[in-house]
């Protein structure tokens, strides 16, 4: 199960919609890894002048990885991340997600980053399973 819902949440969502809140709060207490490796990227983007800020730390365990994934491969989680922090995310392998500005998207940065090329660069053995 990727996250712990509250039965308050639930009954909401059994009558109809939920505040987005209400869910990024929920992300954040079930998955504290991922939320908090993206709200650290966040605030490094919001800090910086670089284009992007990213992670290439692999997590300390599988638990956290699995965190990161299932944040990640949910559209509705990933949504609601990238609003509540105003970013763009992407993602490669297993760990190295970045936080860009909103409508980086249509730029050649994250053109570069999120291109089968850097994919590929960006393969190692120790990757292969995780």
């Amino acid at each position: 199960m990727s996250l712990d819902v509250s039965p308050k949440l639930l009954a909401e969502a059994e009558q109809g919609d939920i505040r987005e809140d209400d869910f990024v709060e929920t992300v954040r207490t079930s998955l504290p890894y991922a939320y908090g490796l993206i709200a650290g990227l966040a605030a490094e983007l919001r800090g910086g002048t670089a284009e992007f800020a990213d992670n290439q730390t692999p997590p300390a365990s599988e638990k956290e990885r699995g965190q990161l994934l299932r944040a990640l491969a949910s559209d509705a989680i990933r949504g609601s991340l990238e609003r509540h922090f105003g970013i763009a995310l992407a993602f490669q392998n297993c760990h190295r997600v970045a936080a860009f500005h909103p409508g980086a998207q249509s730029g050649p940065t994250y053109a570069r980053f999120t291109s089968p090329r850097s994919q590929v660069l960006n393969q190692s053995p120790e990757f292969r399973d995780c």
